[in-house]
């Protein structure tokens, strides 16, 4: 069996995780005091426990079945950076979906977004890699299979019990603090503009073409719910591609997914746009190893051309070979 080895995050990818993770646990724990959230106290506890045990159960299945060390051993210092990853994808659910009090949509969630990752991913140069955003799959998925019961949580809530004041300040700080770490760290401020620029254009081009209203279809980019949408799902360093040319190509798709959705009456485009791409890329990336490894046609050798030795020169009989002076 080979021993398969899983490279380790950069030192800036490192930082971003801890900065995310801790940024939606403070929100999570504001929200759910003082902001609004409306899903039940417990939700975001059960998120993260359900996220954490299955984290725990899949890299340990996955370690031994490659024959590697599982990457949280070693120290707690391991272990807390191999559980930032599930923290961030069980605090997104819990935070985005709405079931009322109850708590079995979100740990449906939460495992999609957990296995979706050992599931769903490919190996590129023998290093395993998932393409689909872990809570946005995990969101898709409950919304898909639940829609008469489960929804996006209101977009109030991040608001809704505080003054006009509070209502710009913070959306205006978790964009300054999103665009901090995603310009220092990610490297993902090509893809931000790129989707930014793109929503707005397919708000631009429904407004000519379909009569929406172009005032309503570029609100929705002041709402809370958009900027973490755009500073801190569609980001995600590990989904996303590391190139700016690619991450132009990568927003822009998006935004026109978003766009096509909308104009066929689908809710919640936002999340499945993210899943539609996330999943073009996935088969495209798939399609291009397939083609990789496909053996090139055949060379048939050309033999080198016999050359014959010259042969040696007749002496003629009773001639001495001997130097005369």
């Amino acid at each position: 069996m080979s021993q398969t080895t899983i490279p380790a995050r950069s030192a800036k990818g490192l930082t971003a995780l801890r900065r995310f993770a801790l940024s939606i646990t403070v929100f999570t724990v504001v929200g759910h005091l003082f902001l609004g959230f409306e899903q039940a106290y417990w939700t975001p506890v059960v998120a993260v426990l359900t996220a954490y045990a299955l984290s725990f159960l899949l890299e340990s299945a996955d370690a031994w079945a490659h024959n590697r060390p599982a990457r949280y051993r070693g120290s707690a210092g391991n272990v807390v950076t191999f559980l930032l990853p599930a923290h961030i994808a069980a605090l997104a659910c819990a935070m985005l979906l709405y079931g009322n009090q109850r708590l079995m949509p979100t740990v449906f969630a939460v495992t999609v977004a957990i296995c979706g990752k050992y599931v769903l991913r490919l190996r590129l140069g023998g290093v395993p890699r998932h393409f689909f955003n872990p809570s946005n799959l995990g969101i898709t998925a409950t919304l898909l299979l639940f829609s008469t019961s489960v929804a996006i949580a209101p977009p109030y809530q991040f608001t809704e019990n505080v003054g006009s004041v509070i209502d710009w300040v913070l959306p205006g700080a978790i964009l300054v603090a999103g665009s901090m770490i995603n310009g220092k760290l990610t490297g993902r401020m090509p893809l931000i503009l790129a989707w930014v620029g793109g929503f707005a254009l397919q708000a631009l081009i429904r407004a000519v073409f379909l009569d929406h209203a172009l005032p309503s279809a570029l609100l929705t980019m002041t709402g809370v719910a958009f900027i973490l949408f755009t500073n801190y799902m569609i980001t995600d360093p590990q989904t996303t591609p590391s190139q700016p040319r690619d991450q132009v190509i990568f927003g822009l798709c998006s935004a026109l997914v978003y766009g096509v959705l909308v104009a066929a009456h689908v809710t919640f485009g936002l999340f499945f746009a993210l899943t539609i791409v996330c999943a073009g890329r996935f088969l495209l990336t798939f399609a291009r190893s397939l083609r990789s490894a496909e053996p090139g046609p055949a060379v048939a050798e050309t033999p080198a051309p016999v050359v014959a030795k010259p042969a040696p020169a007749r002496v003629p009989a009773g001639t001495s070979l001997r130097n005369t002076t």
